[in-house]
């Protein structure tokens, strides 16, 4: 099946201002500032004091972890409770990355007043047979242990059934977790959870291990004299877990990731005996990794950790390879850890195939969202490949894997997996909005888990496909892949210099992302196909392509690397390469990672005419009177504000066509509320029932304001009233032979007035969005864009 060929765009190329290039020169002096500050620019650091706090932890202040108000008021209580009375705590964790770290956190901070094996205790939920969040079997055998506390992390949010399970068991739960909330708060102690904060809230991004070391450093506040050890000493764990779960890298975020980050660094300065945490370190040698990279995490660290549960089910040693200082004992598990990873990798890549295989089988230009199931599909890589599958796609994917006879004879019904999202699409409001369908889901809005019953199938693949083209019905263009370049660069500019000023932005990640590099009329040479090894020399079946990137900037080429892809898939001649800079810490050497490449061929004189296009090609008179025009000065005017980029760029291709110059001078939009549009429709229907007049789509658009995707889902929810909508000749007619209700609408028609309305809603917004835009993003967008669908 082809992929999805996604839409490239540019950053426009900016001037930062002088004191900005000198700001980051103060904080990193052996740097031009050129590179980082545009960068930064783009990003939106543009005063002073954003920079010093992005740039420097030193001059963030971070919130209080009391900054919860009463819920860690009330955790802190039990907490005091339960340490005075001496009563049995167990901390439920779960099996990922930030669960793991976060029990982990929890395991050392609360040790600090809890003894260990004692009165604290930890318990990690096995993937195959439990899941995750809390299960009334695992709570069972917590109380026969005596356990009155349990105070989980990185999950429980939504475990209603097992709280009060607990509760009748007469255990007690305080929750840290980041996970979406139900509408109703549990009958819990304690509910320490970022999304009960405003969304612009600095905490509010945090993820479950966050969560947790704000737990312990409450803990640490409120008896300040108890603890033996630095809370510092938990940060390099905070960092593993916040960048491993790809959490938006802002506010408490970036500030405990960048403070972690230096505590991993300075602890691997230490001889592996002297190490606070020397299963950390360990497994970085076996990844061939430093330690000083986010990317070290997300592509290190974090992968080992995930695969231990992948391919095992029970991963509650990996808390044990974090935490002890027992170097044989740390070698045998990082070992263990080792080999669980390779054999995930194997397994993915067998996934990947049979899935593709499906893929060939379905048209995407039908399918809003990509549904597939296999009987035996290893549950642990699922969501692994419904990413790339997703990335690949432009689609979000959900794999689920039927349960065999042989697996569990009593569930031979029943499939499960994962899902996961792309484009802003919050992918788990739309499985949570079939829940009735569904046996288990939870997870947030990029990623989610799932089970149902194989009858529910059919229903839910296309319940759930239907209520997304409903979403973008007014904007098509949001399945569409984009992937965004930040610089456009020469192979001369790829090295230590430009990887030193793009290491200012770090740690990057989700809502900070790598800056991305566009290459021009690029070339590659020495082109080899690998497959990767572990670290003990075997083979695992997953390709990777090295090559030298040149262009006419250089005789000497620069090193890459293409995971996952074959040389067969670079063209041939000239090319545009999107790319990330990357130090190889193995090789020692700096390389370019690819993202994306295109053949430049036919196309290449026209997309550099087009990217020496100047802002002012583009006229903007939405603010001004239109000028007097001569028969040899007559630009192409837009004057409808467009609602979507697809609009604007059909301009821009006529006035490169006609040889012209684009003019935007539409008004700005109609303050008018969508229920007033609703009313004025369904009085037009009742003006041509009555008259047996008609009227063309035009007029009615012009009416109402609206487009022709809103217009035609208002005469569809018109027919859902008991109006009947014909169209001859481009003429519409509506009739209705029964009494309008006035009221008590039936379910399905309060529904489609509530979608029709929301619809509207959506457009204005994006064209209030696009009479705002500057002038320099419609220029950006609209001419590279354009210009890569030639």
């Amino acid at each position: 099946m082809p992929q999805q060929q996604p839409q490239w765009q540019i950053q426009p190329t900016v001037r930062p201002p002088e004191w900005l290039i000198n700001a980051v020169k103060q904080q990193a002096p052996e740097l031009s500032g050129n590179y980082a500050a545009q960068l930064l620019w783009q990003r939106g650091i543009r005063d002073g004091k954003q920079l010093a706090e992005y740039l420097n932890p030193d001059f963030y202040k971070p919130a209080n972890p009391f900054a919860f108000g009463e819920e860690m008021r009330w955790a802190m209580e039990r907490l005091l409770k339960a340490r005075d009375n001496q009563e049995i705590v167990t901390i439920w964790g779960d099996f990922d990355a930030d669960g793991i770290t976060s029990t982990t956190v929890l395991w050392e901070g609360l040790g600090q007043f809890f003894p260990q094996n004692t009165q604290l205790f930890y318990y990690v939920p096995n993937r195959f047979t439990e899941s995750h969040g809390l299960n009334c079997q695992g709570i069972e055998q917590l109380a026969k242990q005596g356990v009155k506390l349990i105070v989980t992390c990185d999950t429980g949010s939504t475990n209603l059934t097992e709280i009060e399970f607990s509760q009748k068991l007469g255990i007690d739960v305080i929750i840290t977790d980041h996970h979406t909330l139900l509408p109703e708060r549990p009958p819990v102690v304690a509910i320490i959870n970022p999304r009960n904060l405003p969304a612009d809230h600095q905490l509010f991004n945090l993820s479950g291990v966050a969560v947790a070391y704000k737990l312990v450093e409450a803990l640490y506040q409120t008896l300040p004299n108890v603890p033996q050890e630095p809370l510092e000493d938990l940060l390099d764990l905070v960092a593993i877990g916040l960048i491993a779960d790809l959490v938006q890298l802002s506010g408490d975020c970036r500030y405990l990731a960048k403070l972690g980050i230096e505590k991993l660094q300075t602890d691997l300065q230490k001889p592996p005996k002297l190490r606070r945490h020397p299963g950390i370190g360990r497994l970085l040698e076996l990844c061939k990794k430093s330690g000083d990279r986010p990317t070290d995490i997300s592509f290190g660290i974090g992968p080992r950790i995930n695969a231990v549960s992948r391919i095992q089910g029970d991963a509650t040693f990996c808390v044990e390879l974090l935490t002890s200082r027992n170097l044989k004992l740390v070698e045998k598990l990082a070992s263990e850890t080792e080999l669980a990873n390779s054999r995930r990798k194997a397994l993915q890549r067998d996934v990947e195939k049979q899935v593709w295989q499906k893929l060939a089988q379905l048209d995407l230009s039908t399918t809003s969202i990509i549904v597939l199931t296999e009987v035996g599909w290893p549950v642990g890589v699922l969501g692994l490949v419904a990413g790339q599958v997703a990335q690949e796609t432009g689609r979000p994917t959900i794999l689920l894997s039927i349960e065999t006879p042989e697996e569990n004879p009593e569930k031979i019904n029943f499939a499960r997996g994962s899902a996961r999202s792309v484009n802003q699409i919050d992918l788990y409001q739309l499985v949570k909005d079939q829940a009735h369908l569904l046996h288990r889901f939870g997870g947030h809005p990029f990623a989610a888990g799932l089970s149902l019953a194989m009858e529910n199938l059919p229903v839910f693949t296309e319940a759930i496909n239907h209520q997304l083209r409903q979403q973008i019905a007014a904007d098509p263009s949001k399945l569409n892949r984009i992937i965004t370049a930040d610089l456009v660069v020469e192979v001369a500019d790829l090295g230590q210099e430009l990887f030193r000023e793009m290491k200012v932005l770090e740690p990057c990640g989700m809502g900070n992302p790598v800056p991305q590099l566009m290459i021009k009329n690029c070339w590659f040479e020495n082109l080899e196909n690998y497959n990767i090894k572990d670290a003990i020399g075997n083979k695992v079946t997953y390709i990777k392509t090295n090559f030298l990137i040149k262009d006419s900037s250089t005789k000497v080429g620069f090193p890459g690397i293409w995971w996952g892809h074959y040389k067969d898939e670079i063209p041939q001649g000239l090319c545009d390469a999107i790319a990330e800079l990357d130090f190889n810490t193995y090789q020692k050497r700096y390389e370019v990672r690819l993202i994306a490449v295109r053949s430049c061929t036919e196309n290449v004189d026209l997309f550099n005419n087009v990217n020496q296009y100047q802002p002012d090609g583009i006229l903007d008179w939405r603010d001004t009177e239109i000028p007097p025009l001569t028969p040899n000065y007559q630009p192409l005017i837009v004057r409808e504000c467009p609602s979507n980029w697809d609009d604007l760029q059909l301009w821009f291709r006529q006035a490169l066509q006609t040889n012209k110059e684009l003019a935007i001078a539409y008004p700005p939009p109609k303050q008018v509320s969508p229920n007033q549009i609703w009313e004025e429709l369904v009085g037009i229907a009742k003006y041509l029932n009555r008259t047996g007049k008609s009227a063309t789509p035009d007029q009615l658009q012009q009416k109402l304001g609206i487009s022709d995707t809103c217009l035609y889902l208002g005469l569809e929810t018109l027919a859902k009233l008991g109006f009947q909508v014909t169209n001859w000749d481009g003429q519409f007619q509506i009739t209705n032979n029964h009494k309008l209700p006035s009221s008590n609408l039936d379910s399905k028609a309060s529904e489609a007035i509530a979608q029709f309305l929301a619809a509207v809603k959506e457009e204005q917004f994006r064209r209030q969005y696009f009479y705002e835009v500057p002038l320099a993003t419609i220029q950006s967008v609209v001419s590279r864009t354009s210009v890569s669908e030639i």
